[in-house]
């Protein structure tokens, strides 16, 4: 197995264990894992995506709702998605 999939199956795993935490923390609409972005660049660094209705400056947070960078040694990329609805699929 290579690097690259390492770092997946251990994000897989560390995502298991705090997904339904991040969930319920103020406007997060989803999570999953992906490539973590900087200053608009995609690195080649799996990360915890965490989907966010949109972003808040941390000092307007409640402590239980901030998003920490890291979940145990897996970085956490915070992205901004709006509100995700489901579409009807009927035409």
């Amino acid at each position: 197995m290579d690097a690259i999939q390492q770092a997946i199956s251990r994000a897989q795993a560390v995502k298991q264990t705090y997904e339904a935490t991040l969930l319920k923390k103020k406007n997060v609409v989803g999570v999953g894992i992906g490539f973590k972005n900087s200053s608009g660049k995609t690195s080649d660094q799996v990360a915890i995506v965490v989907n966010v209705t949109h972003k808040i400056p941390l000092s307007a947070l409640r402590a239980e709702d901030i998003i920490p960078p890291f979940l145990e040694d897996v970085p956490v990329d915070i992205v901004e998605t709006g509100v995700i609805k489901a579409m009807n699929n009927e035409q």
